[in-house]
């Protein structure tokens, strides 16, 4: 078991230091520095609407960040099936939130999923599950993607896993450049997704389809 939990230790992409270990849920509260921040930005957080504010604030970035405690063995237990199929399996318009890790500013979006199984398949569940995992702590775009493939091309050693992410940002959105309708799309391709362009071109092609049902 030791050695299996190893593999799931993903390295992070070139470039990019690996996340510090947040706390657990019993992590010091911070709601003493965001009362000095609001007061840093000339608010007075003892007036009625700003009382529980620092709480609050607590609390959702301890949720926006809960995916670094959440245990990926946990979540995928007892979930990998042997079955005798070949086809691609794609679950997509997986919705999503996350946190900008440049301006601490939520972006959010869909991604698609899409592997090849080698003897074995994954509840359908799990892959939602998996991409909360890693959406739930402080991102870039591209790297929740790679990420999201990479855990999948560990855990299941699949044939090929494809995963791509539409996103809108609030860093884009809210400030700076200021495009409210500007989008985000990062693919990753691993295997057969990389290698064969009919792959690549049939997951496109479910991934566009229209919903019929």
């Amino acid at each position: 078991m030791k050695s299996s939990k190893k593999a799931l230790k993903l390295a992070p992409p070139d470039g990019v230091a690996a996340p510090p270990r947040a706390g657990g849920p019993e992590a010091l509260s911070i709601a003493p520095e965001i009362e000095g921040i609001l007061e840093k930005l000339g608010l007075d957080p003892r007036r009625e609407g700003l009382l529980r504010t620092p709480q609050r604030v607590d609390q959702a970035l301890k949720f926006l960040t809960s995916g670094y405690r959440m245990d990926i063995h946990k979540i995928l237990n007892g979930a990998l099936y042997e079955v005798k199929y070949d086809e691609m399996v794609v679950v997509r318009d997986i919705e999503f939130f996350s946190m900008c890790e440049h301006h601490l500013l939520p972006f959010f979006g869909k991604i698609h999923v899409a592997y090849l199984p080698n003897k074995k398949v994954i509840g359908l569940s799990k892959i939602p599950r998996l991409v909360d995992v890693f959406a739930r702590r402080l991102q870039i775009q591209e790297r929740l993607t790679q990420e999201v493939a990479q855990t999948l091309q560990e855990v299941m050693r699949p044939l090929g896993v494809g995963v791509i992410c539409e996103a809108r940002h609030f860093c884009m959105m809210m400030r700076g450049v200021e495009k409210q309708h500007s989008g985000a799309m990062t693919s990753a391709m691993l295997g057969a997704f990389r290698d064969r362009k009919e792959t690549r071109d049939e997951f496109l092609a479910l991934v566009n389809k229209s919903n019929s049902y």
